[in-house]
């Protein structure tokens, strides 16, 4: 499978370039990337634990799917289409905020990113592909930060950052309006 591509962008988020997704994140190059919440009616957000052959962050906790866009992609369209390949199902997404990050892992990896964050609403079960996520469960906004807070080490770099960073903002939206 040929390596895909992410959008280099600048701290405006304006793109200046293509470059494969490993070199991007070993010169820890600023990209274009995005997180997606799923929320049910009871207010908590569906999490997925990675898959354990992850080449970086294995089998950590974090929101309900992550990636990159593809060239052409909108953000919406790129959360749907992740969203799809690792929870198996489909919903409507909006588009929250976006930030810069930048976390460097023990692999000698960086994650620097400018990512968009979406939320979308589901109620059921997912169907897990097993390539990209280990299990998966439903947590109230309140019990992922008292986690974060006791278990820092189970949750990815950028997950615990949006939490840091937006939990009021997380909490406000996990209702639906």
């Amino acid at each position: 499978m040929k390596e895909e591509n992410v959008i280099l962008v600048n701290e405006d988020d304006q793109p200046i370039g293509l470059m494969p997704k490993m070199e991007a994140h070993e010169k820890a190059v600023l990209h274009r990337a995005f997180s997606v919440f799923i929320v049910n009616d009871a207010g908590e957000i569906m999490l997925q634990q990675r898959a354990g052959d992850k080449y970086h962050s294995p089998l950590l906790w974090t929101n309900t799917c992550c990636s990159h866009q593809r060239e052409g992609e909108t953000n919406i369209e790129a959360g749907k289409r992740r969203l799809h390949e690792e929870m198996g199902f489909t919903v409507d997404l909006k588009e929250l905020f976006s930030f810069i990050y930048k976390a460097p892992f023990d692999n000698g990896l960086t994650e620097h990113e400018l990512d968009h964050v979406m939320v979308g609403y589901y109620n059921d079960v997912p169907n897990i592909n097993p390539e990209e996520v280990a299990n998966w469960k439903w947590m109230h906004p309140s019990e992922v930060k008292e986690d974060i807070s006791e278990n820092p080490q189970e949750y990815t770099a950028w997950f615990k950052i949006i939490f840091e960073r937006f939990y009021d903002y997380i909490v406000e939206h996990s209702e639906k309006s």
